[in-house]
Parts: C-alpha cells; structure tokens; sequence
C-alpha cells in the first residue's frame, strides 16, 4: 500500500502518527507547519529552550492556548497528549519519555543536545529523526547499532542533502550503475572568516540564528552534509575539505571525474560540492561497463557519455522531513545515516587560539569544519568537529592550524564526548 493511503487510513481511523519536536527554530517550527497539513500525522509536542516560541508556534497553526499545556513534568504532559492536547516544554529528554509519543524529530544542530535526545529515544524504543547531521557526523555509528538492538530506528531527515543523496546512490547502484561522485551546490562561495557577528543582521533577516548561518558561510555545513553521505555510502572526499571549484549544471559531468578522463579528481568514488549556479540541488555522476546501456543513456537524451549527470534541483529541508518519519513509523526503515566512519569532520583554527581558550559551539568565530577521511583524520590525532564545543585550548593554535589532541582538549564531562568515546572502543572491536 502506499505510503499516502496508508497516512489516509490513519487519519480515519482517529490514529495519526504523534510526533514530538525538539528545536523550534527556522527548520523545526517549519516542519510544524507541514505536519499540520498532513493527513495521518501531527506534531503534538515540541520542546524549545523557550517554550513559549514552541506555544506561539502551535497558536500560528490556529490551536487555541486552551488546547496547549505548558509543563516539564512527565506525568502531566501525559495527561494532556492523551486529552488530545499539545505539549510545550523546556525539557527535551521529556519527549523521548512520552508513550503517547511515536517518534522524535530532533532539530537543534548541536550536538550535545542531539546525542542525549537520539540516546534517550532509543532506551524508550523511540523512533528518532535527526535535523541534526552534526551529531550524526559525530556518534551516528554508535546510535545506529543502539537503535537495531532497541527495535526502533535512527535516522537523518528526508530532505536534507545527505538524505537526497543517498536517495540518488540507493537507486543507481541498485541499477548497477557505478556512482563516480555524490554532490550538492553551495550557494556561495565559502568565507573562512565568517562570524555570528559578521552575518548577524542577514541572519535575523532570513529567521535564522546567526551561528547557524556562520556555520553555512564558513563551510562547515557542507562539510558535515557530504561527510553524512560519506559515511552513508563509503565515498570519499578527494583532498581534505574537497575541492569545492565553481562548476556550473552543463560542466559537472565533465569536472566531477577521474583525471584520466578530464576531470578533477585522483581516484573514483568521490563526495564533492559546487559553489556554481546548483543549489539547492544535488546530484550524481554516474557511469556503466556496458555499451548497450551508454546508448540507451544516449538515447534518453542524457548526453554523450562515458559519464552522465543526474541532478534532483531541489531538496526540501524540513518540508520533507516528514517522509523520514513515515518511512520509519510504518515500514521500520531509515532514510540514511552514518553506519561508520569513512570520513571525519575536524575543527580548524579561525583564529589565532591561546592556551585557556574555551571555545564555542558549531559556527563560532573560533573555528570551522573541514572534511578528512576518517584515517587521516585519526593519524593526526583530530578532534571531532562534534566533541569541539565548551574545549580548551591547551597550546598556541595559529590561524588555519588544526585542533588535535596535542593543542586542546575536549569537555569531557560531556555526553557527546562520552558517547564518543564509547563509539570508538565499538568501532575498533570491528
């Protein structure tokens, strides 16, 4: 049965799919939105730093404040879901503790958070969607392998680019086509120098929070994205950071190749980006061993070959974030994650660092990410972008240096570096 008539049948039946939101900022408030239109599934429980940015969320929709109940007490929250009323709170484990509750959306980008929301659900045998890709990039291996034994599934979005990605992976390998490459247009050109402050009013401006806007502008973003579809799909970036050239849709089959044949890469296999005239599209570089199929392709209209682009112009974020939800709820299957580590994402010095320097989150002016593959990245003893947060900086790091275990040190009283940790002793048992 499909996967619309399945939701219909839901909503007939008075038995939607209860959602609970963690983060209401741009992306998650958003996604409210859209749940609200739907048949068979609602977001019934959001949980912010402010809870009264997730009540005037649910006031948007036309709820009346009568219908919302404003608590961080489990019980009582309980009550109201199973009153068919909506649920704001400060508490974001409260979710993931609520039975009334199917699954979890977890959209805050930090990685703190992230970890404790994605554990927590998972010991509640909670589906838990990830808008968070950070944390994914960080413990996703370890939480994957958590969620199997639980029963439940974790999950990226549908509809952020490493899910989209994976999409075009999943059907072209299954033709038996060969993916020479994965990749996402940027929508500008990377500004190693960005700051909160710098792009604090174009932030504010676009709803967004200004370290998260910082985090896009200095590639860190794009860098966690491909690293997701990395660890997805066994590519590779080519160089530390890719190579990020300015590509536009006519070129892309002809740059995102082999040397060999023209193109710019040393080895085949490759996760990449263009800062040309692309997003919000994706897409992939696809080519065949047999020649039948290269005059099919031909055929088709997909150019001459050996190479051929097939690009999806769009991805929708939070809109289709949704499908993940479904996906997991009714068929127990993931959209993607990170099932290991072919890929780490590291912090590099934005600017001179001194010892006793506490950094900050994600998008800081501190530092920002860049994508190595995992063995390299290992080799040097870096840290993970994910575990770089609330650190101190231990030795003088120059501008452009990275931060290792011989210049800083993470918190390690946080979860996510726990986690880690824990992630790391599993992986190394094989």
């Amino acid at each position: 049965m499909e996967l619309y008539e399945r939701l219909q049948q839901r909503a007939v039946a008075g038995n939607p799919i209860r959602v609970g939101l963690v983060g209401c900022g741009q992306m998650g408030s958003g996604l409210v939105h859209v749940t609200h239109q739907m048949q068979g599934l609602e977001t019934m429980a959001i949980a912010d730093i402010d809870p009264q940015r997730a009540r005037a969320t649910l006031t948007a929709l036309g709820v009346p404040t009568t219908a919302i109940c404003v608590t961080n007490r489990l019980g009582e929250a309980e009550d109201a879901l199973r009153a068919g009323k909506y649920v704001a709170t400060e508490d974001a484990l409260l979710l993931a503790q609520l039975p009334s509750l199917d699954a979890v959306v977890e959209a805050t980008g930090m990685t703190e958070i992230g970890a404790r929301v994605a554990w927590t659900c998972i010991e509640h045998s909670k589906h838990v969607v990830m808008l968070n890709v950070e944390t994914d990039v960080t413990v996703g291996p370890i939480l994957h392998r958590l969620a199997q034994k639980a029963g439940c599934v974790y999950t990226v979005a549908s509809g952020d680019e490493p899910g989209v990605c994976k999409m075009l992976f999943n059907d072209n390998r299954a033709l038996g086509f060969e993916v020479v490459c994965l990749g996402k247009g940027k929508n500008n050109t990377i500004d190693f120098d960005a700051t909160p402050d710098k792009y604090h009013d174009e932030a504010l401006s676009k709803g967004m929070n200004p370290k998260m806007l910082s985090a896009f502008k200095d590639g860190s973003k794009t860098m966690v994205e491909m690293a997701a579809v990395s660890n997805a799909t066994g590519l590779v970036p080519d160089v530390p950071g890719m190579h990020g050239p300015c590509v536009e849709i006519p070129d892309l089959a002809k740059t995102f190749i082999p040397q060999a044949d023209g193109g710019i890469f040393s080895q085949r296999g490759c996760v990449e980006y263009s800062t040309g005239k692309i997003a919000p599209g994706v897409f992939a570089i696809v080519t065949s061993q047999d020649e039948r199929v290269h005059t099919d392709m031909r055929f088709v209209g997909m150019g001459p070959g050996p190479y051929y682009l097939l690009l999806r112009p769009y991805h929708l974020c939070n809109i289709e974030t949704p499908l993940a939800i479904v996906e997991a709820m009714l068929y127990g299957e993931r959209t993607v994650a990170s099932t290991r580590l072919v890929s780490e994402v590291i912090p590099v010095a934005k600017r001179a660092l001194k010892p006793g320097d506490v950094v900050g989150e994600i998008g800081c002016a501190d530092y920002l990410g860049r994508i190595y593959i995992y063995e390299e990245a290992r080799a040097q003893q870096a840290i993970p972008l994910g575990v770089t947060p609330g650190g101190k900086v231990t030795r003088p790091i120059a501008k452009g240096e990275l931060l290792t275990a011989e210049n800083f040190a993470p918190d390690t009283g946080k979860f996510v570096y726990k986690l880690r940790q824990m992630q790391d002793a599993v992986l190394q048992m094989g």
